[in-house]
């Protein structure tokens, strides 16, 4: 198991800096190429996702919104709550700014394969096609081998099987551990019978294929994204004469970064600058080629139209959610706080550092042991290690949560035990430490509502926002899943991966997932590249559909929508 995870470190090691020069590039590219498309039609975007334009004779499964919200249930995840608060303990809060250029980069990304997946989607005739098979195929698979010609059809291959294995992964497993794991941690429910409700549910769902899907999220996705907003604009309103500063911050930060108080931010432009594209990236997953699969299913012929709506999913995304987020976190000075924590010794996250004298931390190899006194490492220099966890030094240890009695005695990483100078054994100590991920997040509300004595609330808004996010990815994964299992193997293999797909939940929930985790980063990172390969050699031909589309305003061919925007027109010039 450890060859593995070496194996999967080097290859994750070698691609991260290929993936992430590839898809800024590649958005920077389609930005000029498509004459900032994104700032141009953001407006006809959002007209076109309301439904004012939609048409249920055109072909396809789906609304534009139903498709939106499919592909906003996948996206809106997990990042979007651990993603942003990870980006600003290690990046700092200017990483934040680089995660807005990748949302604004992305939109041009995100605009450019959906109005592709649309125009080389597949659609059967709906007549005798079951519901749960769905009437429409489309995806990066689509626009490669009918795109770029059949001689690419093997890349097309490659790409619908490693997005198949993904969406197994951290598409729906990941997701589903994550819920269990909260729910097991927060109300000590045993996780295989979180895992059986969540599977049951999401099997429920699937089975219906794409109309029962879009349905769901089409309800899930608005309530989940109301819940979270609200509560982060409470905490925002309570903490309002902290918001300008704080963007003052991110600005500053962007360019001439420093480390925390409490250790956090390398206080390195570099550092800053790759964790902030890293997470933005994969927040809004621009480029990854899974998004274009849910909205080939929007019923249109007009491709470009839903290109449109997809203009919003980095925006919402990226731009709203994870700003409200980073805000949260930020105003609330959750960011630079060490508060009491209970330390399981065998926690992956430990970590042994040495400080330099800009404060900032930098993991060491663990040594044999540490010495101990009266809760303090001893040390007899600045360059031996320190003990902390989320790379960010505990100054003070304890034995007891209250922080009563310090520890005195020796720490063995090797064995990950304390023992006391009496000679017993601990496996838990106690102390004053950073948060990372979603702790973070949730630390950030909990501080934020607990000025009106609602800091319990806080934290149920996180809980609630992690389950409700995490179940809404698996869904729409699932579909993902499902439409690259119909590509290699026909229809009959639909309801097989369906149910694999459930089996996976299950098992993704009651199992630790760190190698599928990791394996589906891989998977994930390999899908992408030969996706953005396609997207900048197709680039001729979205532009050539964006200058129909716009020169012809098909849109306004409906007799009572022609003259409602006409009316419109006169009034603006009047």
């Amino acid at each position: 198991m450890e060859l593995y995870s070496l194996v999967i470190d080097e290859i994750n090691r070698f691609i991260a800096p290929i993936l992430v020069i590839g898809l800024v590039g590649t958005g920077i590219f389609l930005t000029f190429r498509l004459r900032f498309i994104q700032f141009r039609r953001l407006g006809h975007g959002f007209a076109v996702a309301t439904g004012r334009y939609d048409d249920p004779d055109e072909p396809g499964d789906v609304s534009h919104f139903q498709a939106l919200t499919t592909a906003l249930s996948a996206t809106v995840g997990i990042g979007n709550i651990a993603g942003v608060a990870m980006a600003i303990h290690l990046g700092g809060p200017g990483a934040i700014f680089w995660m807005w250029m990748t949302a604004i980069l992305g939109m041009a990304t995100k605009y450019t394969e959906v109005t592709l997946a649309q125009q080389y989607r597949s659609v059967d005739a709906a007549d005798g096609v079951s519901a749960w098979k769905g009437t429409v195929s489309g995806g990066p698979m689509y626009y490669i081998e009918r795109g770029l010609g059949p001689k690419w059809k093997p890349l097309a291959v490659f790409f619908a099987f490693m997005l198949m294995v993904t969406s197994f992964m951290t598409g729906n497993a990941v997701q589903a551990n994550t819920v269990a794991t909260q729910v097991a941690d927060n109300f000590g429910i045993e996780t295989w019978i979180t895992g059986l409700i969540t599977a049951t549910f999401v099997g429920i769902v699937i089975i219906g294929g794409i109309r029962r899907i879009g349905a769901v999220t089409g309800v899930l996705a608005p309530a989940m994204a109301l819940i979270y907003v609200t509560g982060g604009i409470a905490v925002l309103a309570l903490h309002y004469d902290a918001i300008f500063p704080s963007l003052l911050l991110i600005f500053r930060e962007a360019f001439n970064p420093t480390a925390g108080v409490a250790g956090t931010g390398a206080g390195v432009f570099i550092f800053t600058l790759t964790y902030g594209v890293q997470r933005g990236l994969f927040s809004n997953e621009a480029g990854q080629g899974s998004a274009p699969i849910a909205h080939s299913a929007a019923k249109t012929d007009e491709p470009v139209s839903e290109g449109s709506v997809a203009l919003l999913e980095p925006f919402i995304d990226t731009l709203v959610i994870c700003t409200i987020t980073a805000l949260v976190i930020i105003v609330t000075g959750a960011w630079q706080e060490r508060v009491p924590t209970r330390i399981d010794l065998n926690n992956p996250n430990i970590a042994y550092l040495v400080q330099d004298d800009a404060g900032s931390y930098s993991r060491v190899s663990a040594p044999g042991e540490l010495r101990v006194d009266d809760g303090r490492v001893t040390r007899s220099s600045a360059a031996e290690p320190e003990f902390g966890i989320y790379n960010v030094g505990v100054e003070r240890l304890y034995l007891d949560a209250d922080q009563e009695m310090a520890f005195t005695g020796q720490i063995f990483p090797g064995r990950s035990v304390a023992v006391a100078n009496d000679g017993t054994e601990h496996r838990v100590l106690f102390g004053d430490a950073v948060r990372n991920s979603s702790p973070l997040t949730t630390l950030g509300f909990e501080k934020g509502l607990s000025v009106i004595g609602l800091g319990a609330l806080g934290r149920y808004i996180v809980i609630l926002s992690v389950f409700l996010f995490a179940i809404s990815t698996a869904i729409s994964w699932s579909y993902y899943g499902d439409r690259c299992a119909n590509y290699l193997w026909g229809d009959k293999a639909i309801l097989p991966f369906k149910m694999v797909f459930v089996a996976m939940h299950f098992v993704g929930a009651t199992l630790a997932v760190t190698t599928i985790w990791d394996l589906g980063d891989v998977a994930l990172s390999l899908v992408t590249l030969p996706n953005i390969l396609a997207l900048i050699l197709l680039s001729g031909t979205v532009a050539k559909l964006t200058n129909s589309y716009f020169d012809r305003r098909p849109w306004l061919s409906q007799p009572q929508k022609a003259g409602k925007e006409s009316k419109k027109q006169k009034s603006a010039k009047r």
